[in-house]
């Protein structure tokens, strides 16, 4: 393993952009699995990876296309009142297509479209740090509040209606979010590199935690660990990041697997 690529300032920017997004998406992807919304991650972060294709052949920041691909998908589903996985089975196929066809369509298409599903980790600057520091900014203070209204709508769904809340307001907020972050993962770590962050970390949480905190805290802690265990693997070795990132965590999400207790935890979160 070659230990010297590690003192190279060239990766000090997409390190700590890589790790601030590690951190972040696994919580994202607990809430999405509390409202039985997992596939979230698949279908937006299609429409984030078309938009990001789209951003870099017409030579704007892949953070940008992305954002606004997920972004845009995002609040349709919301503002439609749609719920569950079926909205995002529809945007995985409505991505896919878009990305495939402007791959084909576009100058240098299928060099452009490898790169978005591998991800550009290593090729990220302070545009993408920016982003994940804005995602960062944001989602703290925002699950902070919105986090109570989520937990009560799950488990009394009738309670926002009954006293005359405006549920849509933090569903369309947290939708939103959660689209904000996979368009950001997805535009630094790939697509499936970012749909295993959101997927992976937080099965695994749900299947051995004991309440919702520590649910939040081992999605995280295991999203961070496999991103640095990833990203030391990938120089070290010479590897491709994104599949070495997923496959991490599905090591790890198999190894916490192991001690799951009977009737512990939400199955496949669906």
């Amino acid at each position: 393993m070659n230990w010297e690529i590690f003192a190279d300032p060239l990766f000090r920017l997409p390190f700590v952009a890589g790790l601030l997004i590690a951190a972040v998406l696994p919580v994202l992807g607990a809430l999405l699995m509390l409202r039985d919304e997992w596939l979230a991650a698949l279908g937006l972060a299609h429409l984030a990876a078309a938009g990001a294709l789209l951003g870099l052949a017409v030579g704007a920041p892949a953070v940008l296309g992305a954002s606004l691909g997920a972004l845009g998908g995002g609040a349709v589903k919301s503002i439609g009142g749609a719920r569950g996985n079926t909205a995002y089975g529809f945007m995985v196929l409505i991505g896919w297509s878009a990305l495939l066809l402007a791959a084909a369509n576009t100058p240098a298409g299928d060099a452009l479209g490898q790169a978005v599903m591998d991800g550009q980790l290593y090729f990220a600057g302070w545009t993408e740090l920016a982003a994940a520091v804005v995602l960062v900014a944001l989602a703290v203070p925002a699950l902070h509040r919105l986090m109570p209204q989520l937990l009560r709508a799950r488990f009394f769904p009738r309670h926002a209606a009954a006293n005359r809340l405006p549920a849509w307001r933090w569903h369309l907020a947290f939708d939103l979010l959660a689209a904000l972050g996979v368009a950001v993962g997805t535009a630094t770590l790939g697509l499936l590199g970012t749909f295993a962050l959101i997927l992976v970390p937080a099965w695994a949480a749900f299947q051995v935690a004991t309440g919702w905190a520590w649910t939040l805290w081992l999605a995280g802690l295991l999203g961070v660990l496999a991103y640095l265990a990833a990203f030391v693997l990938a120089l070290g070795l010479d590897q491709p990041f994104g599949p070495l990132l997923a496959a991490v965590c599905l090591a790890l999400g198999g190894l916490i697997g192991a001690f799951r207790r009977p009737g512990h935890g939400r199955g496949g979160g669906a």
